[in-house]
This record gives C-alpha cells, structure tokens and sequence, in this order.
C-alpha cells in the first residue's frame, strides 16, 4: 500500500471514531439539544475525514475528489447553520430541555430584558 493509501486509511479511521462516538452521544443523550450537538459532531468530523481521505486517494484535482473537497467545504459552512436553526425551532415550539439542565440561558434573559 502506498503512502497515500496508509494517509487515506488514518483519515477514514479518524471519521469512524468520531461517527462512532457520535452515534453513540445520540442514543444516550438525554434530551433533544444534546443531541443536536453529538449529530452535527458526527456530520462534520464524521464526514469531512472520509471526504479528505477520497480527495488524498483519487487526487484532489480527479473528478471525485475536488467534489468530496467542495462537499466537505459546504458541510463546514451548513453545518452549524443547520444545527443552530433546528435548535432554535425545538426551543420556540416549546420542546423540554433534559430536567437536569442547569440553567436556560434564553430564559435568563428574556427576564432581564422585560425588567
């Protein structure tokens, strides 16, 4: 295997363990804003290690890899806008934050404002 080949295959391992550790926050995360974080950890740092292990093992200038380097350069962008809005729609429709939370910062400071 070349050295490319050895780069590409530490890339793909670095993706598996973060969509690994990722999955494994959804399922045992209490509640839906956590969860939130551990899927959008697993869309970016899952993701863009396989995405760079492609553009490393076809060539980043070969059909496939300058897509999988302009997919991975969106999925930075998207991601966290993605999150941040499906956050925010949870928290207005009223969704119940996890009843150990310690504090509701929104909440916080919707009080001071109205004071």
């Amino acid at each position: 295997m070349s050295v490319h080949g050895w780069v590409a295959a530490a890339f793909c391992a670095v993706g598996l363990f973060f969509s690994l550790t990722g999955a494994i926050g959804i399922v045992r995360m209490p509640d839906v804003y956590t969860r939130i974080q551990c899927s959008s950890k697993t869309i970016t740092m899952g993701a863009i290690p396989f995405l760079v292990a492609l553009a490393i093992a076809e060539g980043p200038l070969s059909t496939y890899g300058s897509r999988a380097l302009v997919v991975g350069i969106l999925l930075f962008i998207v991601n966290p806008a993605a999150s941040h809005a499906v956050a925010r729609a949870a928290y207005k429709t009223g969704v119940p934050m996890w009843s150990g939370s310690v504090v509701d910062e929104v909440q916080l400071r919707r009080e001071d404002e109205s004071e």
